[in-house]
């Protein structure tokens, strides 16, 4: 009876440069001046390749072992865009080895004992949208060169004194309107950003609430700043930052309920602005 010798190696190389290695041989390998840990609780599923520039897609999954996936870096984001090659290895000689997947690590879903990455294909970067889009909201970010706003200028400081993983309670910001801080920017004292989805107030303290589980170390007390939300509408440009002459989107594209629309007697039919003002 013939028994296979190929097993799977990974590797992994994060943004800040710091690499790992891991296999699903029962011992450790090395090629291409890398060493491929075994007993890493990785594993992953069977890797879709596609013709053409269709995704090629995949899944990792592993346990929260001694192999460096802490659960502070990937909670912390740490692994967010990570470039990572997948390998089948003959394991009596690695040399004999084939590259079957390229790509970098996707969404990152953590559970009670372990983590499941989403494997992007090097296809996937052809799927961002490239050139402006029509739309009546403005279609750039907030503070960036074209929106031209100083963020720095709509950034308040506040304390945490409560705090779960998707809600925050602040202190110092009570003299903000209510959602100001919607859909803005909560910044932490390592670097790492949390994007607020709702913003309400509590008597003189601040709550904050979040896309998703916060994925960085907190705790009561700390320090952190607030950037003021944008919700790309006309209005809130031009009244809550004065900042209209930079608007980016086309507020007076009609909608499609002017697909379906009919006379009526009594409206004006004569061409004019839909806008009644000319």
């Amino acid at each position: 009876m013939s028994v296979t010798t190929q097993c799977r190696c990974w590797r992994v190389v994060r943004r800040d440069g710091v690499a790992f290695g891991f296999t699903d041989h029962d011992r450790d390998l090395a090629f291409d001046g890398a060493v491929f840990r075994a007993g890493s609780g990785l594993d992953a599923s069977v890797v879709e390749v596609s013709a053409g520039l269709s995704v090629d897609n995949a899944q990792a999954v592993g346990a929260l072992s001694d192999a460096g996936l802490s659960e502070a870096d990937i909670l912390g984001g740490k692994f967010d865009g990570a470039e990572v090659w997948h390998w089948i290895v003959d394991w009596q000689d690695v040399a004999r080895r084939r590259l079957v997947f390229r790509g970098t690590i996707g969404e990152i879903r953590r559970g009670a004992l372990g983590f499941e990455a989403e494997l992007r294909g090097v296809s996937e970067a052809l799927n961002v949208p490239s050139g402006r889009s029509y739309l009546r909201n403005c279609d750039r970010i907030f503070g960036d060169a074209v929106c031209g706003v100083d963020a720095a200028a709509f950034t308040a400081a506040g304390t945490v004194v409560e705090c779960t993983r998707q809600r925050v309670v602040l202190d110092g910001l009570a003299g903000f309107a209510k959602k100001w801080f919607e859909n803005g920017v909560l910044r932490w004292p390592d670097g790492s950003d949390s994007l607020v989805k709702a913003d309400a107030l509590d008597g003189a303290r601040r709550v904050l609430t979040f896309f998703g589980e916060l994925r960085t170390p907190f705790a009561v007390g700390d320090p952190v700043s607030v950037v003021a939300g944008c919700d790309k509408r006309a209005e809130s440009c031009r009244v809550k930052f004065g900042n209209f002459v930079n608007f980016r989107g086309f507020p007076h594209i009609p909608g499609e309920d002017r697909i379906t629309a009919y006379p009526v007697s009594g409206q004006r039919h004569d061409g004019g602005s839909l806008f009644g003002n000319g």
